[in-house]
């Protein structure tokens, strides 16, 4: 999966694209793009012409060469549109071939009420079926795990070549369908009927066969059907006012004019452009739900995000022991280690590490009889009671000073000093009592991560606001929060606290984005419009969202949004160029058919094109190659530039809009110094 650095092109994509070309000329298939369905019917009507010529009352010298030029350049325009469109799926095809390697008829250890196991096939395994999966095994559906502990190879799914451990309970208790065990074994109950997996609904995304079209997509879709119509009325007006002007004009010349200024070039286009957004997307290794969540992401006004794992490293290391007045520091450091012997989070690690650097002796063998006490939300608290019943407990200020008071002891006078101090300095204050006596504060510290400044930096300038949510207190908040550059924060933030700032938001027009792996996220990821969970997470997580990141990195969401950005730039700076392209070949074409009879038109014509009818072929001709020279820019998008909005809609109408007049001036030009000597020869007007 991870291959975003592939080539753009391969060979095997190249040949399928040029067999699909043609296999996408059917008109059931054109009639899905109107505007593209529109120059078939041209050219059928060409090819009538040919056939039968006359039909349309059409006389002159050659006007069947004539007749069969414009066919064949209309032809050669709809493989050229179809070929962009082919060459978007072809890519995403070639991703979800990878995939259906890793998709086999795997073999599944159904367990039933008894415990006993029965070897079915995987495709045989209802929802909520118990299996046995160990060492070896593929794991044969989606599901949770509910007993064991085992390391799980996902590279067939992230491309990541390191094993990650799934356990029941938490976070990470969510397993794919199609991954292996490499280690030691677990239960799994199945959360998802066969065909309907993470890995089927991947297959099916990523090779297109469940694309709709986007809101943004089908409203642009609408304007450009009503440009065909508005020509195609002006068209029909302009047959009569030609014969009563007494200028015979050939039916292939009105086809190549409705072709020419018909929007043929997005319309050619649009599609490939959909299609590889979601691709860039994939290739990111993040899987898009819809091309709507992709166009979302583009229109976000705000970034939730977690402070742990997403802005901070999430390992808070004790980094200072700070004894309060009275208190011994060398008690305080040997009591913390005491209490963090069993404590296996990075906190208890660190906090032994720490205490042992600065000078510790303690003997953790002299303590393997004390009964350590965990952490819980609850509490707040962790610790030992030891054996001659001596209490330690280390915890949060408030929590700690509760117990304190409850057995009678005293609150030193510098203990909110301390503990102000540490927060303000953006770490977690752990203060430390023995029985009940404050002995100081462990200072844990969190780090930011690297360069995340800049890109919120960055953020800010195409105006999407982030804001922190994190159960910190507001001192820790603040700091962290004015460290790392966000716009806002939400402290001692609770689950249901990100459903109300996402609302909250909401109900001010904006568009919200916010990353999650909980199934305490999951209503929050449901009520984002745009919801990323992490691969490692919960099945709820991954279902209440619109998009899943397999590498489970929470600050994708920051890269997420430029793609969308990217991806409305890109449509909307095609979109200026055809329009221009349009206004442009107003100036090849009009004055071409009616110079002849009407000798003043000569002024319009500008480009001092040669003859009306190498004005005419030039003009189509250019319209047919600028869409296989604009297949790349579909295809890899416009280059992104963090900036407002509408600095970024000024801009590509000034680059797109200009260019899209000025190309066809020197393209048509140059096309038509090539081609007036074989019209001469052919004698063609």
């Amino acid at each position: 999966m991870k291959n975003n650095k592939s080539k753009f092109i391969t060979s095997d994509i190249l040949k399928d694209a040029i067999i699909e070309s043609f296999k996408k000329l059917n008109p059931r298939y054109m009639f899905k793009n109107p505007v593209m369905f529109v120059v078939e019917i041209g050219f059928f009507i060409s090819l009538i012409s040919i056939i039968f010529p006359g039909i349309f009352g059409d006389v002159g010298n050659n006007l069947r060469i004539y007749d069969f030029i414009v066919a064949v350049i209309l032809f050669i325009t709809l493989l050229f549109a179809n070929f962009a469109e082919a060459i978007a799926e072809g890519r995403g095809r070639a991703q979800a071939e990878t995939l259906k390697k890793t998709r086999k008829d795997t073999k599944a250890k159904l367990l039933d009420s008894r415990g006993n196991i029965k070897v079915i096939s995987a495709g045989e395994l209802k929802k909520n079926d118990m299996v046995l999966v160990e060492n070896g095994d593929i794991i044969p559906n989606d599901g949770e795990v509910v007993e064991g502990i085992a390391s799980v190879d996902e590279s067939a799914i992230t491309g990541e070549s390191a094993p990650v451990v799934k356990e029941s309970g938490g976070d990470f208790a969510s397993v794919t369908g199609g991954t292996k065990v490499v280690s030691d074994w677990f239960k799994v109950r199945i959360t998802a009927v066969p065909g309907k997996s993470f890995l089927d609904k991947m297959i099916s995304l990523v090779e297109g066969a469940s694309r709709q079209k986007t809101p943004n997509e089908i409203a642009l879709n609408t304007v450009l059907v009503s440009l065909t119509l508005i020509f195609l009325i002006v068209l029909v007006a302009l047959y009569p006012m030609a014969a009563y002007m007494g200028v015979s004009i050939p039916m292939s010349t009105f086809v190549a004019l409705l072709v020419c200024l018909i929007p043929t070039t997005i319309g050619a286009l649009l599609s490939a452009i959909g299609i590889a957004g979601m691709d860039r997307v994939t290739r990111f290794n993040v899987i898009a739900m819809s091309g709507k969540a992709v166009e979302s992401c583009g229109d976000v006004d705000t970034t939730i995000l977690d402070k742990t794992g997403t802005i901070t490293f999430g390992n808070r290391l004790a980094a200072e022991f700070i004894p309060v007045k009275g208190a011994d520091k060398k008690e305080l450091i040997d009591y913390s280690v005491i209490c963090s012997f069993k404590d296996d989070t990075p906190e208890g690690k660190s906090t032994v590490e720490l205490g042992y650097k600065q000078g510790s002796n303690i003997d953790e063998t002299e303590y393997d009889g004390a009964e350590f006490e965990e952490f819980t939300a609850q509490t707040r608290m962790s610790g030992v009671d030891l054996k001659d019943g001596t209490s330690i407990r280390k915890g949060a200020y408030d929590a700690v000073r509760d117990r304190v008071e409850k057995l009678k002891g005293s609150i030193p006078e510098d203990l909110q000093s301390i503990v102000d101090k540490v927060a303000s300095l953006g770490g977690t204050p752990l203060v430390l009592c023995v029985d009940n006596r404050i002995y100081g504060v462990i200072y844990l510290k969190d780090t930011v991560k690297p360069g995340l400044v800049e890109r919120f930096k960055r953020l800010r300038e195409i105006g999407i606001k982030t804001i922190m949510c994190t159960g910190d207190n507001p001192l820790t908040a603040a700091t962290i929060a004015k460290e790392a550059g966000v716009d806002g924060f939400i402290a001692e933030c609770k689950p249901e606290d990100k459903i109300v700032a996402i609302k909250k938001e909401q109900s001010e027009g904006r568009l919200v984005a916010m990353t999650g792996d909980g199934t305490n996220d999951a209503p929050a990821l449901a009520q984002a419009d745009v919801g990323l969970a992490m691969n490692s997470g919960t099945t709820a997580a991954k279902e209440a969202a619109n998009m899943v990141d397999l590498d489970s990195d929470p600050t994708k969401i920051l890269e997420v949004v430029e793609i969308g950005k990217q991806l409305l730039i890109t449509r909307g700076a095609l979109t200026t160029f055809s329009i221009a392209n349009d206004v442009a070949k107003y100036f090849a074409i009009i004055p071409a058919m009616f110079m002849v009879v009407i000798p003043k038109m000569q002024v319009l014509n500008i480009m001092g094109l040669s003859t009306p009818y190498s004005a005419i072929l030039s003009a189509l001709i250019f319209n047919a190659v600028i869409i296989p020279l604009l297949i790349h820019t579909a295809m890899r998008g416009v280059k992104y530039k963090p900036m407002k909005s509408e600095a970024m809609l000024l801009r590509n109408m000034f680059i797109f809009g200009l260019g899209g007049i000025i190309a066809p001036f020197i393209g048509i030009k140059i096309i038509d110094m090539i081609i007036t000597p074989l019209v001469r020869v052919l004698n063609l007007g």
